[in-house]
């Protein structure tokens, strides 16, 4: 049996090396407050002064902590990425190990539907400093290529594990669910359907045989 590449990596955007235990402690209270902003008033409205208010630390702590704003928002999606990457490499299945391949990748592509959804607009305030323009996407798309694999999926697998995330990334959907007005489940059900035929496994028909 091959191992998962992805167990190995959580190539995330913040490495910086190990902080010690204070500053990293004065880091998780920084990120806290942030993430109890943006649960309460959106991403939009969480700014460096307001951030530094609710902390009760100076203006000046929070940049030299995360530099910018886009670096704060960063730094939120780097802490949720850890999470859903660890829930990958060793949380209950369907999402983490011990289900069949493809009911790992069906469970894969409903949580990333759904986390990308509910941090669309954290991941837009992010910008180009984003973890998921960068090393969250190889991880996604190395675990997809270890699930293709196992599998037995012809083809160029990396660039098949790309197209099958390309669907799940914040422009599509919001086009899709919050322009076009189309429901999560359809959108959903269609990402599933476009898998089972890269796999080669018969799609599911809707009830009535609707298309």
């Amino acid at each position: 049996m091959t191992t998962d590449p992805a167990r190995r990596l959580l190539p995330l955007a913040d490495q910086a090396a190990p902080e010690r235990a204070d500053a990293a402690r004065n880091r998780e209270l920084l990120l806290d407050a942030a993430a109890a902003m943006v649960a309460e008033l959106g991403a939009d409205k969480v700014t460096m002064d307001a951030l530094a208010a609710r902390a009760g630390v100076g203006k000046g702590t929070v940049f030299r902590r995360f530099g910018s704003r886009g670096g704060l928002m960063a730094a939120l999606l780097d802490h949720t990425e850890r999470a859903w990457q660890a829930a990958v490499i060793s949380g209950p299945p369907p999402l983490g190990p011990g289900a069949p391949p493809l009911e790992r990748l069906l469970a894969l592509g409903e949580s990333r539907l759904r986390t990308t959804l509910q941090h669309a607009t954290l991941i837009r305030a992010a910008g180009a400093e984003g973890a998921r323009a960068s090393g969250a996407h190889s991880f996604a798309a190395l675990h997809v290529r270890h699930l293709l694999a196992q599998l037995e999926v012809d083809g160029d697998l990396p660039l098949l594990a790309v197209a099958l995330l390309a669907p799940l990334e914040v422009p599509v959907l919001e086009q899709q669910v919050r322009l076009d007005g189309l429901p999560v489940e359809r959108v959903l059900a269609g990402w599933a359907d476009l898998v089972r035929r890269v796999v080669g496994r018969p799609p599911v028909t809707p009830p009535g045989g609707a298309t």
